[in-house]
């Protein structure tokens, strides 16, 4: 018979063609990024063996490998932190400039840490906060946020928004810099822009021996302390009521707790530069201070066995402790408080937001205070 149709072994089936791919393609999406850093300088790596400040979840990493590595009689597969420069540096940099096609070279003037492109390295506590968006930015602006730099992308699609962002900014003496869209991404860590970004510096805190003295000089001293608060609108809303009800000052916790960023900033409609705020390292320890200087403590909550308008203490030296957003007045804080205040509804609503919840215990406050006075 013809051919080999007849013979042991032949194909049943067709053969496998070429297996589909990308062809090259999912390479654009990556033009202007650059080379990713090699693991030794990735902070987020448990090879990572830099100069900068060892993230905690990189120094847990590493741990985790030396115990596993003890386990096993082998040496563990971490890097040597400190032992590898991944500053920018003062002479140079390696490649050419992001965004002409390198990716890893010193762009003009920068130090500080490398990062990735796309890809941000953990900010030190007391870095500037980058406020990305077009409406964000501009509320910011025009909240009076401190700021100390505006970067627009090049090739921007100028809308009024931006116009009116620039011309702010123009007229409040702030840097106006034009980089290119790979840099702002590197800035951002990739998270979407619109093309612009505001530079916030950190907040000053005031001390909290100082806050407590000053409000203490006061006719009718008032302060007003969060317990666990981690929504930054939350806490720019309670400094705005503050401010719009006379109180002297805020407090909050260094952890599990919102700082003053930019978005508590725009929030707190320029109130953050009027009153001041500061952070304790702990915060049951500070409402005892306070009780120690002559204040009373007085906490919100559902469940308070005070009524707020029996709130006879609004009149003296008072401190309001406003819970979490969730649970409320954590246990060791709800003991400390001399006593807790529940606000009257007639509504099923089973409670308030937290910053309307102080709104509407401060102006109780003035008001018991208006009428005494």
């Amino acid at each position: 018979m013809a051919g080999n149709s007849q013979r042991r072994g032949r194909r049943l089936t067709p053969k496998a063609g070429a297996p589909k791919g990308s062809g090259g393609k999912g390479k654009d999406a990556l033009a202007g990024r650059g080379k990713t850093l090699p693991a030794d300088e990735r902070p987020w790596h448990k090879a990572y063996s830099g100069t900068e400040k060892l993230p905690q979840r990189t120094a847990w990493k590493q741990e985790k490998e030396r115990r596993a590595a003890a386990e096993e009689g082998r040496a563990p597969k971490i890097g040597k932190p400190g032992t590898k420069d991944t500053t920018w540096g003062r002479g140079g940099g390696r490649g050419v400039p992001v965004g002409k096609g390198g990716g890893r070279g010193k762009p003009a003037g920068r130090t500080g840490p490398r990062v990735a492109p796309g890809r941000k390295a953990n900010p030190a506590k007391d870095a500037p906060e980058l406020l990305v968006g077009r409406n964000p930015v501009l509320e910011s602006l025009r909240a009076n946020v401190p700021a100390t730099a505006l970067y627009l992308a090049q090739g921007i699609d100028i809308d009024d928004r931006v116009n009116e962002v620039v011309r702010t900014a123009a007229d409040r003496g702030i840097a106006i810099l034009e980089v290119s869209r790979a840099e702002l991404d590197r800035m951002t860590g990739g998270v979407l822009h619109q093309g612009i970004g505001l530079q916030v510096p950190p907040f000053a805190y005031e001390p909290f021996e100082d806050l407590m003295a000053a409000s203490l000089e006061q006719a009718a001293p008032l302060l007003v302390a969060l317990d666990g608060v981690t929504d930054p609108r939350n806490l720019g809303a309670v400094i705005r009521s503050a401010a719009a009800f006379g109180a002297q000052g805020v407090f909050v916790p260094e952890r599990r707790a919102a700082g003053i960023t930019a978005t508590a900033w725009r929030t707190s409609a320029g109130a953050a530069a009027r009153v001041p705020v500061a952070q304790v390292t702990n915060l049951t320890r500070s409402l005892k201070a306070c009780k120690d200087a002559g204040f009373v403590v007085v906490g919100l909550d559902a469940d308070g066995e005070t009524d707020l308008y029996d709130l006879e203490a609004a009149v003296g030296p008072l401190v309001v402790v406003v819970g979490s957003e969730g649970r409320g007045l954590s246990r060791l804080v709800g003991e400390t408080c001399d006593l807790t205040v529940s606000i009257p509804m007639i509504s099923d609503v089973e409670s308030l937001n937290a910053s309307v919840a102080a709104a509407v215990t401060l102006a109780e406050v003035a008001r018991r205070r208006a009428v005494e006075g």
